[in-house]
């Protein structure tokens, strides 16, 4: 790979080569991609992008780390849309909103990104069996691009994993395993079987080509925006990976010229499993935490990310802001009734945590912020449901809609 100069250790700083295998540092540290920049800006261009065709993740190979013989995989992931969100703008009381609807992806979450690019570092590895752990998206997202590549997967979730997420994973062929236990528990018993059995490793923890794939998310933004920078980009977070990855992206833009400045990331957890933003508020080491929320895919209580999604929130002098599950439900209705998008609780996470921000007076009214839904309701149908309450229930009988309008207090206005 001519773009890519070495994975280097961010902890200790040890370089390895960019093999398609590559995993953690001999001293347990993550490691990060590092790209030769004087060489991308040879090759790519802004008015080369614009002519391209391709609406995928893959219109950005110049900044992924993979071979040029490499193909694109199956399923077409990313180029989510992009929605301009003024009636929701105008109620937070902001200048400008746009809504990043990640849902939309194949498998309907932003972790297709990572799984797409798992599933193109597998081929080049010459694998035929991917596995991971997950709380249910990235399951989801690694089986159904694992299975569109013809490649068989073992996926370990932890039983509290909504029944729309397992449904996905069974539908797409995989072996599931689900654990008794927790998303910590969960993450072990992977770990041990893909070492005994020599599986390749889709574990973002682990594997750190996932962020590379993740940040696709920040370099489709920033094209769809003209490169105008906002000022905030707001997230949820729960592993630590998709900021990171996010953050990734917005710097390979700077370093390469497409982009003259930095956005703040707001990252956003749930009250009841916030680590990171624990850490990153009282100025201190994070250190685990119960998980103790309805929004299962955030719901880590022991980051395996931290160190990269850490260094992004403080990198980028970023915000961190931490929703109750009321909050976060609220969240889910205001998306549906302002913008016709909807997220899962953990996809509307980061919304929660901009209008808990606007009420709290913390962003200024001139604000221009992107929110980034990263998965779709349809994941969890209950807590949707719970969110909004039961549809009216009648027998076909106009009397009875009367009266139940008029007990929910509903106003019906008559067609001129």
């Amino acid at each position: 790979m001519k773009n890519v100069k070495c994975g280097r250790c961010v902890k200790c700083g040890r370089e390895y080569e960019a093999v398609p295998n590559l995993t953690n540092c001999e001293c347990g540290g993550i490691l990060d991609i590092i790209y030769d920049y004087d060489y991308i800006k040879t090759t790519l261009t802004k008015e080369k992008l614009a002519a391209r065709d391709d609406r995928s993740m893959w219109r950005y190979r110049e900044l992924l780390p993979v071979e040029e013989t490499t193909p694109n995989t199956p399923l077409r992931v990313g180029w989510s849309p992009l929605y301009e969100a003024d009636r929701l703008a105008k109620e937070l009381g902001i200048a400008k909103l746009w809504v990043k609807d990640d849902g939309q992806n194949p498998t309907a979450s932003l972790k297709d990104r990572a799984s797409a690019m798992a599933v193109a570092k597998a081929q080049e590895a010459g694998a035929k069996v991917i596995a991971c752990s997950s709380t249910g998206n990235a399951a989801s997202s690694l089986a159904g691009n694992a299975a569109a590549a013809g490649l068989k997967t073992y996926i370990f979730v932890p039983s509290r994993a909504p029944k729309g997420k397992v449904a996905q994973l069974m539908t797409f062929g995989a072996t599931v395993v689900s654990v008794q236990g927790s998303y910590e528990d969960t993450f072990e018993l992977s770990k041990q079987a893909i070492d005994k059995w020599g599986w390749y490793n889709r574990n973002a923890a682990i594997n750190p080509y996932l962020s590379e794939g993740k940040k696709t998310v920040g370099l489709e933004i920033m094209e769809q925006l003209n490169w105008e920078v906002p000022d905030y980009i707001a997230i949820s977070v729960g592993d630590g990976c998709t900021i990171a990855g996010l953050w990734k992206g917005l710097k390979d833009l700077y370093a390469i010229g497409f982009i003259d400045k930095l956005p703040r990331l707001i990252s956003a957890q749930a009250e009841g499993c916030c680590p990171l933003n624990r850490a990153i508020a009282n100025n201190e080491d994070w250190y685990p935490m119960e998980e103790n929320t309805l929004a299962d895919s955030i719901a880590v209580g022991v980051p395996r990310n931290a160190d990269k999604a850490l260094m992004a929130i403080r990198e980028s002098n970023g915000i961190v802001v931490n929703v109750s599950d009321e909050e976060i439900m609220a969240a889910q209705k205001l998306l549906g009734r302002t913008c016709g998008v909807f997220g899962e609780p953990a996809g509307v996470t980061g919304t929660a945590g901009i209008k808990k921000l606007c009420e709290q007076g913390k962003l200024p009214k001139d604000a221009k912020i992107v929110s980034v839904v990263t998965g779709n309701g349809l994941k969890d149908v209950a807590n949707a449901i719970k969110a909004c309450g039961e549809p009216i229930s009648i027998p076909s009988d106009m009397d009875l809609l009367l009266k139940a309008f008029a007990e929910k207090g509903i106003c019906i206005e008559e067609a001129e």
